[in-house]
Order: structure tokens, then C-alpha cells, then sequence
């Protein structure tokens, strides 16, 4: 193929492409299956990483992306970008990878930014050289030393207090039968009230005394500290003003021409402020230079190469959407004016299907909800296992729901007719008393043939709906798995799930540390396939009226 003459971050296909069709519509960049012209430009960038970075030499994974583009002439190329403002974002000539430039420079900074990170700098030298103050350190040892003190003096006297009590209640007992004349009871129980008196004026004594001795330290150390914590302020004040200047320098286009910084962006979001790292993936760099350089986009597609990190799920040359967070607002300007692919989620994937009920009486009814088919109304749409049940049980009262499933999994759902059932069945789900069994179909072959995996788990702010495991804030969550038959480098599973946590079975599966290995297809913590390999097979509960024992099975339909 000859070479075309085009801006430098343009590359050339390798490949023959003439064959191939462009899409009608440019790639939805939050949901989305890759275009043969993207996956294409996909395998051409991951040759040359296999020569210039491999796995070997590669400190961390990166996403990558690639936007398939036209010139004004009509040739057709493609642009690489990798996520993060460091300087291997930039153009890689050497050893032919032209990544596309960050959109705002490090090093390019403004003079206010130049200047207020001047006066931070100075406030950090400021704050080191008063915090090596010895006497600082000398009166927070003291300070802790002395309430260690403190508190086991008055540990020992609340306990010598409590022994005194005792005996003072055993001598009462003993006045009260003793043969003592009138005076002599007196003057002795005047004797014991006085003694308990003297105990509790002791022990305030002690806290008033030690109390004015912490105090004397502690305003010593205040007096040491409140320059220090004026600083730190000022610090926090002046890293802000900072911030939101250094975001205004991502100055972010359209096809139509409109600029836009990240502060505007953001400013109407939930978040109201950009987070750490906006517009640094790869997907607004891709688009900025496509614009700087009047290049109509075609197509685009972000991929994992390296290492999958600790906390969230990437595996390696997996394909993944734009995450929401960080760039829903900053695409959602970038692409404005060009023709884009309809969000796939705003479709109801339950037209035309039916929901087959299993089991059915006055007080419940469990139903076989199939894949694709929501068990909540959502936000766009509203036909779910709830409408339906409402609308077949117009007598139905209550909440009618007890559990979900993922809208991607198959699989035995109960609900609740009536206030009571549902009180009863709810707290059998709280007491876990119902017990649940899933089928699925993960990529691998586990050496074991059973096992536990407990991974806590928690929303990826920056990526809902996506869970990620986190030990930090993360929520309990604990599964058992077991081997059905395995084969053609694919396991069919049990899985167990004792807690139910969202998307549980998907990450503890897919996770390094669970079974690394996804379920069949399962788009967030996978690959895509005709319909997510995951199905509650088995469901076991005590009926809530009739206290009898309930068992289904309904197998799955891959």
C-alpha cells in the first residue's frame, strides 16, 4: 500500500481495509461493540507494543485507544492514544508508534500556575521546617505519654473505688443484723457515706489535676501547631485555585468548532468538580487531535494492555468502554454534531419476551426471568420483572420484591404478593435462611475442583455501574464455586453466593485473586458474546404462611 500524505499521528493501515464498509455511525464510546476497521487498527498497534513495549517491560497496564479517521482527501488512517499525561503520551517516531499528544502539557504551564506552584513549594518548606522542630515532637511524645498515665492512675483508683463499694455494701448488710444500739447504727453508716464521698472527691481530684497538666501541654503544642495549621490551610486554599487552573488549560472541541475547559464541563455534574485525571484517557485526546487537525472520525475502540490492576477488573487486550465518571461530560461535548450510534442501553431488550412463571399461589410467585430482562424498572425503561408481575396481579400489595438478578442473568426470581410474605421472606433472605445456586460458564480451567473466594467489593465511582474489589471501603462478600464438567478450555460452575452483593459472582470470577477467570460473556469484566453465561439454577425457601419447604430448579438455556 502506498503511503498517503497525512498529519504525522496518522497512520497508515497496514492491512488491505478496501473491502471492509464504514459504519453508518460514529462508535457510542459507553457501550459499544468494536468496528472491524477499529479492531483492525486495534491488532496493528498491539504488533508493534508486542515489540517496543512488552508485557515483560511494562511497569503497569494502560488503556489504549485507537480513532479510525478520514483526511479532508478522503484517505483513510487511523490514531493511537494511550491514557495518562506523562511523557511517553507523546509521539513515539522512533519506533513507529505516533501516539497522539496530550491535550494539556505538564510542562506547559501558564504563568499563574507557574506562580502559585512557586508559593505552594514555599508554604511546603515553610511547614517541613517548622514540623522538624524538635519540641514539637518532644511535647506529642509527652502529651501521649502523660494520658497513657493518666488514664491507667484513674483506671486503678475506678477500680479500688468499685472494691471499696463492694465492702461498704457488705458492712451495710452487716449493720442491718448486727445487734448495735441506735447511735452506734448511725455513726457508723454516717462513717460509710462519708467514705464514698472521699473516694469520689478523690477520683475528681485526680482528673481536675491531671486535666490542668494535659491542658498545659496541649496548649504548647497548639501555640506550635497553629502556624503550621495556617499554613496547611492556605496550602489547601491555594492547590484548589491551582487545580481549577490547571483544568482550565484542557481547552476541549467539537466538530463544530466549540471550546469548552473542563471546569464548564463538569460544573453542572453531580461531582460539580473534574475529577483527577479528566481529560487524560485516551479517547478525548484522540478526538481533540482528530479536530485540531480537521479529521472526520469514523470509528474508535479502547483496549487493556499489561497488567491487570488490584482493584479494578482489566485483562489484558480486552476491549472496554469509556469509563462514565471521568468522561460522559467530556464526550458528550466532543461528540456533539456528529451522527453517533444509539446508547444500546435506552432499548428495552425485553420486547418480546415472555416471563414464564414457575410457581405461583396467593402469597408469592416465582418466576424465570430470561437474560437481558430487567427485574427493577430503570431509569430509561420501565418494562421489568416488577411492571410485569404488577400487571399480571393487579391484587398484589407491597413492594413485591425481595431480590434481583443482573438485567444479563437468567435464572429463578421470587416476589411477594402480600405485606406479610414479603415480611416473612425478607427475613429469611436477612437470616440467610434461602438458599441460592447459579450455574455459570467461565474462560479457563480451575486446578481445583471446589473452593471460597471472599473479595470485598465496592461501586467504581468513576465507572458505574462497574464494582471493583477494595479492602479499604469495600462491602464483605463471599462465594463458593464448585466444578460441574469442564472442556474446549471453558468450566461449567456451581456458584454459591452467601452475600449479594452487586455484580458478586461476575468479579469474584473474573478477579486475579478470585478465579481469574470471566464468565461467558460478560461484556463489563470480559468479552461480549450472544448473552452473559450466568443463571440462578436453584432456589430453596420456607413458604412464609404454610412453613412448608420449597424447592425449584430450572436449568439454563446454554
Amino acid at each position: 500500500m502506498s503511503q498517503i500524505s497525512i498529519p504525522s499521528c496518522v497512520t497508515p493501515y497496514t492491512h488491505d481495509t478496501s473491502a471492509v464498509i464504514l459504519p453508518k455511525q460514529f462508535t457510542y464510546p459507553f457501550c459499544y461493540k468494536p468496528h472491524l476497521l477499529a479492531e483492525i487498527a486495534c491488532e496493528e498497534l498491539q504488533q508493534k507494543l508486542e515489540i517496543f513495549h512488552p508485557l515483560s517491560s511494562k511497569q503497569r497496564g494502560r488503556m489504549y485507544g485507537v480513532l479510525v479517521v478520514k483526511t479532508p482527501k478522503g484517505e483513510l488512517g487511523y490514531l493511537s492514544a494511550l491514557s495518562g499525561n506523562t511523557n511517553d503520551c507523546n509521539a513515539d517516531e522512533e519506533n513507529n508508534i505516533n501516539f497522539v499528544p496530550a491535550i494539556h502539557q505538564v510542562n506547559d504551564k501558564s504563568a499563574k500556575e507557574v506562580a502559585k506552584q512557586a508559593q505552594i513549594n514555599n508554604i511546603n518548606s515553610e511547614i517541613a521546617r517548622l514540623e522538624a522542630n524538635p519540641k514539637l515532637t518532644e511535647l506529642a511524645q509527652l502529651f501521649t505519654k502523660q494520658s497513657k498515665c493518666t488514664q491507667e492512675q484513674i483506671e486503678q483508683l475506678q477500680s479500688k473505688m468499685r472494691e471499696n463499694k463492694k465492702k461498704r455494701k457488705e458492712k451495710r448488710l452487716w449493720l442491718q443484723s448486727a445487734n448495735l444500739t441506735e447511735n452506734e447504727y448511725r455513726s457508723m453508716s454516717i462513717e460509710l457515706a462519708r467514705q464514698s464521698v472521699t473516694d469520689k472527691k478523690t477520683l475528681l481530684a485526680l482528673k481536675e489535676s491531671s486535666g490542668q497538666q494535659l491542658n498545659a501541654i496541649e496548649l504548647e503544642l497548639t501555640k506550635l501547631t497553629l502556624e503550621i495549621n495556617t499554613l496547611k490551610k492556605t496550602r489547601k486554599k491555594l492547590s484548589s485555585k491551582l487545580q481549577k487552573e490547571y483544568f482550565k488549560q484542557y481547552q476541549l472541541l467539537n466538530i463544530q468548532g466549540d471550546q469548552k475547559d473542563l471546569v464548564e464541563l463538569f460544573r453542572d455534574t453531580i461531582v460539580q468538580k473534574p475529577p483527577a485525571g479528566s481529560g487524560d484517557c485516551a479517547a478525548p485526546k484522540l478526538l481533540q487531535y482528530a479536530f485540531l487537525h480537521s479529521l472526520t472520525p469514523v470509528c474508535m475502540a479502547e483496549f487493556w494492555w499489561g497488567e491487570q490492576p488490584k482493584s479494578e477488573i482489566r485483562k489484558h487486550l480486552h476491549f472496554y468502554p469509556a469509563c462514565q465518571g471521568k468522561c460522559q461530560p467530556i464526550l458528550t461535548h466532543m461528540l456533539k454534531g456528529i451522527d453517533v450510534e444509539d446508547n444500546p442501553l435506552l432499548r428495552n431488550p425485553a420486547e418480546g419476551k415472555s416471563l414464564d412463571i414457575i410457581y405461583r399461589d396467593e402469597h408469592l410467585v416465582v418466576v424465570n426471568k430470561p437474560a437481558d430482562f430487567l427485574s427493577v424498572p430503570g431509569k430509561s425503561i420501565q418494562d421489568s420483572v416488577y411492571s410485569r408481575i404488577r400487571e399480571m396481579f393487579p391484587q398484589a400489595t407491597g413492594s413485591l420484591v425481595l431480590h434481583r438478578l443482573d438485567m444479563a442473568t437468567s435464572g429463578l426470581l421470587l416476589l411477594a404478593l402480600n405485606e406479610r410474605a414479603h415480611k416473612d421472606l425478607q427475613h429469611q433472605f436477612i437470616d440467610k435462611k434461602i438458599s441460592k445456586r447459579y450455574v455459570a460458564i467461565v474462560d479457563g480451567l480451575p486446578t481445583e475442583k471446589s473452593g471460597k473466594i471472599t473479595l470485598p467489593l465496592r461501586g467504581d465511582i468513576d465507572d458505574r455501574p462497574r464494582q471493583m474489589v477494595c479492602y479499604q471501603y469495600g462491602k464483605k462478600a463471599e462465594t463458593h464455586w464448585e466444578v460441574i464438567e469442564q472442556g474446549n478450555s471453558q468450566t461449567k460452575l456451581y456458584l454459591y453466593p452467601i452475600s449479594g452483593r452487586t455484580h458478586q459472582l461476575r468479579v469474584h470470577c473474573a478477579h486475579p485473586q478470585g478465579l481469574n477467570m470471566p464468565i461467558v460473556g460478560d461484556g463489563l469484566y470480559g468479552k461480549h458474546s450472544t448473552r452473559l453465561h450466568l443463571h440462578a439454577q436453584r432456589l430453596s425457601f420456607t413458604h412464609p404462611i404454610s412453613k412448608e419447604l420449597l424447592t425449584f430448579e430450572v436449568e439454563a438455556d446454554f
